[in-house]
């Protein structure tokens, strides 16, 4: 068991909150456009709720990406730590 681990890089803690707070943000735009909708189907195609649920479409897969690319690069540094660690 290493007795030192090391904390996660400065490009990983962006990557978690930039995921998390676009797809923070991409649920909510959602949610709204739904809830909207729900109420007054003309309303969604009007100028401020067409670009909310324009956000909701590409912010979603942008954070589903930079998700990807955080765990991506934690098992590489974990992979990394082990092969330190057990002296290969």
């Amino acid at each position: 068991m290493p007795e030192e681990t090391s904390s996660p890089s400065l490009l990983e803690r962006l990557l978690a909150y930039a995921s998390l707070t676009i797809i923070g943000a991409a649920l909510l735009s959602f949610f709204s456009t739904l809830i909207i909708g729900l109420n007054d189907r003309e309303a969604v195609a009007e100028e401020p709720w067409s670009i909310i649920f324009g956000v909701s479409l590409y912010a979603l897969p942008v954070g589903f990406v930079l998700l990807i690319a955080l765990l991506i690069l934690s098992g590489r540094r974990r992979r990394a730590e082990f092969r330190r660690d057990s002296g290969r």
